[in-house]
């Protein structure tokens, strides 16, 4: 098949057409088995003619789709080629015995014969019926054609395509319930060719209902289908997808945001695609719907961040622009505004959910996306909105933000400078959250935020270390633990204000929490052996320390934590080296 594919479209349908004529030549021509023979001259007369058919099909242009015709060809050909064998056989009178036992045949074979082209009838008239477009009833008829009596999914996938081609949108809504959680059809409609019309007719139709089918299709293709994911990326379906979304309505806009999202949870490469066609700036603008940003100008005396955000809004289609008091709309706005609410809080949802998988572990992504002033908007939804999901993935976006700003010194200079709105107003709400929120889905994302930015708090920002020193005595086992893993950054020797973070910590009763920590069961304690340790580096005078017989613990663990972890040998010694030298000056101060 793969070297069938390579070859004319005519040129494949050359080699049944002139099987079907051989056949017609050699059965008018036998001389036994007559009224079978006769029966072989129908049957290849009617093949050949709705092979012409074809021929005359995919002349007429070249944009058909050929898949189904190139595959029907082939078995055409093979059963052509023994009814040519079985009619060569009658040209001859039998002469001699020996013939005769060489050329036996018996009138089960014509039976064969005449049912295999009766079954390839059938397959080519089926072919030649998926290819009109005057169906008036708006639906895919999903018939079975014999060869699909083993792979029926081929057939109907292939009626799909076909119909696509066409530019109906029944068929393309027909594909994406095929497609919707069945591997086996997204497969099929991968190498059967079905992306590309897809992209097109999202790309070119003038029909909404149109690009709407396209796009759900496409969603259901993608979903957990790399396959699928880089046939779009290699059809250039990128800057399809991204082009689309300020073009299609709100509905659609969920769809196609979902389907990006599909595909940078399945292929991180599709990051660097869609960071490249700056769909930041499109999610970004869907995320703005029904957010208002005016109130921000009071947090900064010389309106420069908000004058930011009006230029950034500005580039946007179908978004209010701010100026200060007064919006701007345009007839998508009003469109947009007499969509049902809960059309609107899917979109937005969506858009958090893209834009945090954007953000992670990509440099350039994040920089675009907080070069649009979107912590502003995040830090609003999450204060205003009382959406539980949509809260989690705006909260997920600045965490994955600030994961990369940890690694990216410059990208952390820039967006989240201490003096900046952005920065202000996103650490209010991941404090407010840290304090009040009980769901982990929250608070998490939030603590794990914070431990990124470690490095940008001055030693006065004590209250930051407050709220993490009081979730170490959160019930919950994944707050607990990302609190410690966030309170280790604030320790290590990396930051500057490690003693001062680690004076903090003992001064709100971190100690006591980290040894509660250390006697639950149900999992690892190196984190909170490696805060331990960086405490006592930073502040092993401390009498609190001494009190809780960390120098115990640690030697007590020492050896267990080094063996897991060599290159913690150096963190232990000296955490051990220090609390000896101060806990044996206060015993000899004592007995003096």
């Amino acid at each position: 098949m793969a070297a069938e594919s390579s070859k004319p479209i005519q040129e494949v349908l050359s080699f049944p057409i002139l099987f079907a004529d051989r056949v017609i030549k050699s059965a008018r021509e036998a001389e036994s088995f007559k009224p079978e023979n006769s029966e072989l001259a129908r049957q290849a007369t009617a093949l050949s003619q709705l092979l012409r058919s074809a021929a005359l099909l995919t002349s007429a242009s070249a944009a058909v789709y050929d898949r189904p015709i190139r595959r029907m060809s082939v078995d055409v050909t093979k059963t052509l080629d023994r009814a040519l064998t079985l009619a060569r056989k009658c040209r001859h009178r039998r002469t001699n015995v020996l013939h005769h036992v060489l050329s036996i045949t018996t009138a089960a074979d014509f039976k064969k014969v005449s049912n295999l082209l009766d079954s390839s009838l059938a397959d080519v008239r089926w072919v030649l019926s998926i290819f009109r477009t005057d169906s008036d009833n708006g639906t895919i008829t999903l018939t079975l054609p014999p060869f699909a009596s083993t792979d029926p999914i081929l057939a109907w996938v292939w009626a799909c395509v076909a119909a696509v081609h066409s530019g109906r949108a029944d068929a393309a809504r027909q594909l994406a319930v095929l497609a919707a959680g069945n591997d086996r059809t997204k497969t099929i409609a991968v190498e059967e060719n079905g992306i590309p019309p897809l992209l097109k007719m999202l790309k070119e139709s003038g029909n909404v209902d149109a690009q709407s089918a396209a796009a759900t299709a496409l969603c259901n293709l993608a979903d957990h289908h790399r396959a699928a994911i880089e046939t779009i990326v290699d059809a250039g379906g990128v800057h399809v997808i991204v082009k689309a979304l300020a073009e299609v309505p709100m509905a659609a806009q969920v769809t196609l945001v979902n389907l990006i999202s599909r595909m940078l949870e399945s292929d991180a490469e599709c990051r660097d695609e869609f960071g490249k066609e700056n769909v930041t700036l499109p999610l970004v603008q869907l995320l703005c719907v029904d957010v208002d940003l005016g109130d921000f100008k009071e947090l900064n005396n010389n309106l420069h961040s908000l004058v930011e955000v009006n230029k950034t809004m500005m580039k946007l289609n179908g978004i209010h622009i701010l100026d200060g008091s007064k919006h701007q709309c345009n007839k998508k706005d009003k469109d947009r505004e007499s969509e049902p609410p809960e059309i609107r809080l899917a979109l937005k949802e969506s858009c958090a959910s893209a834009l945090w998988r954007l953000a992670r572990g990509s440099s350039s992504n994040s920089k675009k996306i907080t070069e649009t002033k979107a912590l502003l908007v995040l830090a609003k939804i999450v204060d205003m909105e009382n959406t539980a999901d949509l809260k989690k993935n705006c909260m997920k976006v600045v965490m994955e933000l600030a994961a990369v700003a940890e690694r990216d010194s410059e990208l952390k200079r820039a967006a989240f400078k201490p003096s900046s709105t952005a920065t202000k107003v996103v650490l209010d709400q991941l404090l407010r959250v840290i304090d009040e929120e009980s769901d982990p889905a929250l608070v998490v994302p939030a603590v794990m935020a914070i431990g990124c930015l470690a490095t940008m708090f001055s030693a006065k920002e004590k209250r930051i270390v407050k709220s993490l020193v009081a979730q170490l005595g959160n019930r919950q086992p994944d707050v607990a633990a990302e609190a410690t893993k966030a309170l280790c950054k604030f320790v290590r020797d990396t930051n500057y204000n490690r003693k001062a973070h680690s004076e903090a910590i003992i001064e709100f009763g971190g100690v006591p929490k980290i040894m509660n920590l250390m006697r639950r069961n149900d999992r690892s304690h190196l984190h909170e052996l490696v805060l331990l340790c960086n405490l006592a580096t930073n502040a092993g005078d401390s009498k609190v320390l001494e009190q809780a017989h960390a120098l115990v613990v640690l030697e007590g663990a020492a050896r267990h934590a080094v063996a897991q972890n060599p290159a913690l040998r150096e963190l232990f010694t000296k955490a051990i080296h220090q609390l000896t030298i101060y806990q044996a000056g206060a015993h000899v101060h004592r007995q003096v």
